[in-house]
């Protein structure tokens, strides 16, 4: 075994021994718990870059831990999954040092980071999981630890969203478990990117294995907030600001999105999955999301919720990407991936500033505010403006590839799903983006006395604009190979000549 082979395990422990030392903390050392987070966060940072180093060099650190005769908890590191665990590890420092200016003051503290960092344990687990059977240990432990952040403020309208969210994340957990016991009992532990194995299973049972993707894709979809298994997301914003970034950018939704990858490229195998029929359904489901969600989003007055139908719809142009049979249209999936997160978790750190500064929680009382937090306003323009795919923004890049991609594979209608998603993403941002900028200020915001800063505290200002201008970065530099694009571009290459 070489040294790099225990790079997966040890970056997956610095968060468990995080949260370990966190919840034995007492609640008044926050000083201590901070520096435990944080430094945390950067040593898996650190460790994740040496892990891209090694898997340049088309090098795949793997251990295996045998659990039962012929069942394995694998964790590997390929490109795929250093896609995956790298946008976790950049997004979770900025997210850690959020959530630090955001919960000062607050109460349980020690509760809310100590679960906070079991999420980037098992966020890390099923980006590094070697096996399907790891990735539902880890997945269903993502639900669990994130129950207790989505319900940390306690109230009634907290309880009720962690309710809903145990009840469609748990349901989905159930689906996903048949499919992949169902799996092992035809073909025993299969890991990922073995698909000659499911090739010959499909060949023997091809009925029980078209099944079994479906319970596979159905499990995975409701994290994926697919239609119509998006009901939670929406009503799972009565948690804090860190929370919500945490659902929508970093760990949950992206986690089945990124299931929902392995199973049709390294389980089934895309060139299986397109003969077999598998990608058109979901292709069409994915278009019908990306419409719907864009809809539903344009009827929200809360601020939040206007950005979680955004979500719903953002998160299927993955899954639409991946439907679309050719390498241009997996690089626009894959990239948006990324692109996504980036975007996604800057709006929704602007939204805390906005709420945290000003108590700002509804669209109409955003008029004039551009001039009273200009660069909490500067970076959610920059967020908004990528998320309708306007250059230089990243989600240009992810709009292009996909469309591109679509006529290559002569799905010509995807262009009219990308076009109409498009402008559904001005008509619910651009009114957005006029009232902080060009509407004179009515009357006077709630907490306007208390907060007398020019802008949101450091604490909270600094994450949004860096992942504003990661976000620039991405498109701006998207010819680099260690650009979002690059990384994208190289895992399609192994999907394609594998």
């Amino acid at each position: 075994m070489n040294w790099f082979d225990w790079l997966p395990l040890a970056i997956l422990m610095t968060s468990f021994m995080a949260a370990t030392i966190i919840f034995m903390l007492p609640e008044q050392r926050h000083i201590l718990r901070s520096t435990v987070n944080l430094g945390a966060a950067c040593i898996k940072l650190i460790l994740i870059v040496f892990l891209i180093q090694v898997v340049l060099k088309q090098q795949y650190p793997e251990i295996r831990l045998e659990v039962l005769p012929g069942l394995d908890l694998i964790l590997r590191a390929d490109s795929l999954a250093i896609l995956f665990a790298g946008l976790s590890s950049v997004l979770w420092l900025f997210t850690t040092l959020y959530a630090i200016g955001y919960l000062e003051n607050s109460p349980n503290r020690s509760r809310f980071f100590g679960y906070f960092s079991l999420c980037v344990a098992s966020t890390m687990g099923i980006s590094l999981a070697g096996n399907l059977f790891t990735f539902l240990i880890f997945y269903e432990l993502l639900t669990l630890s994130t129950y207790p952040l989505v319900v940390h403020r306690g109230n009634a309208a907290s309880i009720k969203a962690g309710r809903t969210y145990l009840i469609y994340t748990l349901s989905g957990g159930v689906v996903l478990l048949l499919g992949v016991a169902s799996l092992y009992a035809l073909g025993g532990d299969i890991a990922f990117g073995d698909i000659e194995r499911t090739a010959a299973l499909v060949g023997t049972w091809p009925e029980l294995m078209t099944i079994i993707f479906i319970l596979l894709i159905a499990g995975l979809g409701v994290k994926a907030a697919i239609f119509p298994f998006h009901g939670w997301l929406p009503t799972a914003m009565v948690a804090p600001a860190p929370v919500s970034a945490l659902l929508h950018a970093v760990a949950v939704v992206k986690a089945g999105a990124f299931g929902i990858v392995r199973v049709v490229y390294d389980i089934y195998g895309i060139e299986l999955s397109w003969q077999q029929g598998f990608l058109f359904p979901i292709a069409v489901l994915a278009s019908f999301t990306i419409l719907y969600g864009s809809w539903r989003a344009l009827q929200q007055s809360d601020i939040k919720k206007r950005l979680a139908y955004s979500t719903v719809s953002q998160v299927s142009y993955i899954l639409l990407g991946i439907s679309i049979f050719g390498p241009l249209g997996t690089i626009g999936g894959l990239v948006h991936l990324l692109h996504q997160g980036l975007m996604k978790v800057t709006l929704f750190f602007c939204a805390g500033n906005f709420a945290e500064t000003l108590g700002i929680h509804k669209i109409h009382e955003l008029d004039g505010v551009g001039k009273r937090l200009p660069l909490t306003s500067a970076a959610f323009t920059v967020g908004a403006l990528g998320m309708i795919g306007l250059p230089p923004v990243a989600g240009f890049i992810s709009k292009w590839y996909l469309g591109m991609g679509a006529l290559e594979a002569n799905m010509e209608w995807v262009i009219f799903v990308l076009i109409g998603s498009s402008l559904l993403n001005a008509a619910y941002f651009l009114p957005v983006l006029k009232r902080i900028w060009f509407n004179p200020q009515q009357g006077q915001w709630p907490l306007e006395v208390i907060n007398n800063n020019r802008d949101a505290i450091p604490l909270l200002l600094i994450p949004a604009l860096v992942t504003a201008s990661l976000s620039i970065a991405a498109g701006l530099f998207a010819s680099s190979i260690l650009s979002p694009l690059g990384w994208a571009e190289l895992i399609t290459l192994r999907e394609y000549l594998r």
